[in-house]
């Protein structure tokens, strides 16, 4: 008797799993709600989406989606497709049915290529019907006349759905804003002329396509601020004087090192040829001693020549009296 209750617990435990499973590989709901919003696709494309990891209920939401909204050339098979590539089909739908609604012409392979790209093709659908504005950082650029000028831009654009597999992002634009500025105000013969039209700026950065290459279309450039910096002219010129002054410096310290140098090598010589004759005046007694040895001097030669010495010094002391000493006492 009470093998038949648990025989019993068992089948129906063995039933609960087996509708459980069926429920699950053969969602007969998502199926009937498929059907009922007019979306063809049987329970053995159901069945074999568990079979391929594709999870059925974002598919069929997907192709109720764009079912609804119209969009014919979106299938069951692309979208696992897509899936299993690893996209997004949820924002791919998004996208397809906002550019649709905006009369954007946006193919289904198109918008899987831009998702699978790492794009966001729905915010890219959303920008294209609405353009941003993009703020550029400060950009300073000098003027001919050597002032500074600081300028902030706003950049409005919109996404260019044709060119955003493979296009440069905001950084380029960014840049290329930035070196625009630059040019424009580094061309201005005068500050005052870019303070006075600060639309020149934006009308020859335009000018230039700056948008070529890109994922955007640059549709306006507007200055927002321009700020009056620093006289950078000045400043060169003054860092150019301050240059020239340390180079003469630098000259006329090397020219004074020299005549140093030149004053000392004059007194050695002086003061060498001081000892030389010092050491010429000791050899006059030992050459007249010599002289009275070998009899070449006589005693009345030796007078005569003591008689002319006596006779130049009184000379020397007639033609250049000594002055006479100061008598005044304080």
């Amino acid at each position: 008797m009470e093998v038949f209750p648990i025989f019993t617990f068992v089948l129906i435990a063995i039933a609960f799993v087996v509708v459980v499973l069926f429920v699950y590989y053969v969602p007969f709901l998502l199926w009937l709600s498929a059907q009922v919003s007019g979306v063809h696709i049987s329970l053995v494309q159901l069945f074999l989406m568990r079979i391929r990891k594709v999870p059925p209920h974002a598919i069929v939401d997907c192709m109720i989606e764009a079912h609804k909204a119209g969009l014919h050339d979106v299938t069951r098979d692309g979208l696992e497709a897509h899936y299993l590539a690893g996209g997004h089909i949820e924002r791919v739908v998004h996208a397809l049915v906002s550019a649709n609604k905006a009369n954007i012409e946006l193919p289904f392979d198109m918008a899987t290529a831009i998702d699978l790209a790492g794009r966001n093709v729905f915010e890219a659908v959303q920008m294209s019907v609405n353009p941003r504005v993009i703020d550029t950082p400060p950009v300073a650029a000098v003027a001919k006349d050597g002032i500074q000028l600081i300028a902030k831009a706003r950049v409005t654009v919109r996404a260019n759905i044709n060119h955003l597999v493979g296009g440069a992002g905001e950084d380029t634009i960014l840049a290329r804003v930035g070196e625009g500025i630059v040019s424009s105000i580094g061309s201005a013969a005068s500050h005052k002329e870019v303070l006075e039209n600060p639309d020149s700026i934006s009308k020859l950065v335009l000018k230039k396509g700056l948008d070529a290459g890109t994922a955007f279309e640059i549709l306006s450039i507007d200055i927002a601020d321009i700020d009056v910096g620093k006289d950078i002219g000045t400043q060169l010129q003054m860092d150019q004087s301050n240059a020239d002054k340390n180079i003469a410096q630098a000259k006329a310290e090397e020219r004074r090192a020299m005549a140093v140098a030149l004053e000392q090598e004059m007194k050695a010589k002086e003061q060498e040829m001081r000892a030389y004759v010092v050491q010429s005046e000791a050899e006059v007694p030992k050459a007249m001693a010599e002289a009275f040895r070998s009899g070449n001097l006589g005693i009345m030669d030796y007078y005569r020549m003591k008689n002319i010495q006596a006779d130049t010094d009184m000379r020397d002391s007639i033609a250049h009296p000594a002055k006479p000493a100061d008598s005044k006492t304080k």
